[in-house]
């Protein structure tokens, strides 16, 4: 019986990858084709396999059926947890996990950072949509058509003086935020505290969340914190995958 789920499996890894013969699944599992076909007929009637006019084999609905349910029962915060905990172990620093919800980015998870420097920042506030890095993230992940709305609504409160303060600034943040896939936050939310985002996406690409690492300056000048970059995506994408998405696809495209 463990022989045939092995096998079993392996039909649905390869299938995986692309459409197949009876002959080719043979091939490759290296056993007869009646063996293999008692298999996908089992699988068939399950709906875990198709077979097209042409005799092929791909995967049937029930596969997408079963990773649908799946993913939904993923938990952002829990499938990142680990994931921050390493992150904040390998850089030292204060990591955020955030989430936009109901108009507002809110932290959800947070590790605090080795040194007794604490950020401002807390589980369950929201973080300022326009001068920190979660927040440029999570808005410039909308479709550019929310963009002019949420942009229109921030009151640009400048907490330091390199905080951006109109609409116009904003919305060339979130263009160039969109064009490099991270964001910053360069002293503009507390003074003498560099910061850096990427997002993090489920198993369509849709993002979800925001990784972020801070660090005050008198621990790490700002291009310090721009070289702790590779650290915070790699952190994004093995929270992403965990999520279903594979970090070496394409980026869909934003609609608006």
């Amino acid at each position: 019986m463990s022989q045939s789920v092995s096998r079993a499996l392996s039909i649905l890894i390869a299938l995986g990858e692309n459409s197949q013969s009876l002959d080719e699944l043979a091939g490759r599992l290296g056993v007869h084709k009646s063996t293999v076909l008692r298999l996908l007929q089992t699988m068939q009637a399950e709906r875990f396999v198709v077979r097209d006019a042409a005799h092929r084999y791909s995967l049937g609905s029930r596969m997408f059926e079963l990773a649908s349910h799946a993913l939904e029962n993923r938990d952002v915060r829990t499938v990142a947890r680990p994931h921050l905990s390493a992150l904040g172990t390998t850089t030292g620093q204060t990591v955020h996990l955030a989430a936009y919800e109901s108009g507002d980015a809110v932290y959800i998870d947070k590790v605090d950072a080795e040194q007794s420097v604490r950020m401002y920042s807390r589980i369950g506030r929201p973080a300022p949509l326009h001068c920190t890095a979660v927040g440029k993230v999570l808005v410039a992940a909308l479709p550019r058509t929310e963009w002019t709305t949420v942009a229109a609504r921030l009151d640009y409160h400048p907490f330091t003086p390199r905080t951006l303060r109109t609409p116009e600034r904003y919305l060339a943040e979130l263009e160039r935020v969109a064009a490099q896939g991270f964001a910053e936050d360069h002293e503009e939310h507390e003074s003498f505290v560099n910061c850096i985002g990427v997002p993090v996406r489920d198993g369509i690409g849709n993002v979800v969340a925001a990784v972020s690492v801070s660090v005050p300056d008198v621990l790490l000048d700002h291009d310090q914190v721009l070289a702790l970059l590779p650290q915070v995506r790699a952190c994004a994408d093995a929270i992403s995958t965990e999520l279903g998405w594979d970090p070496r696809r394409a980026v869909p495209a934003r609609k608006g």
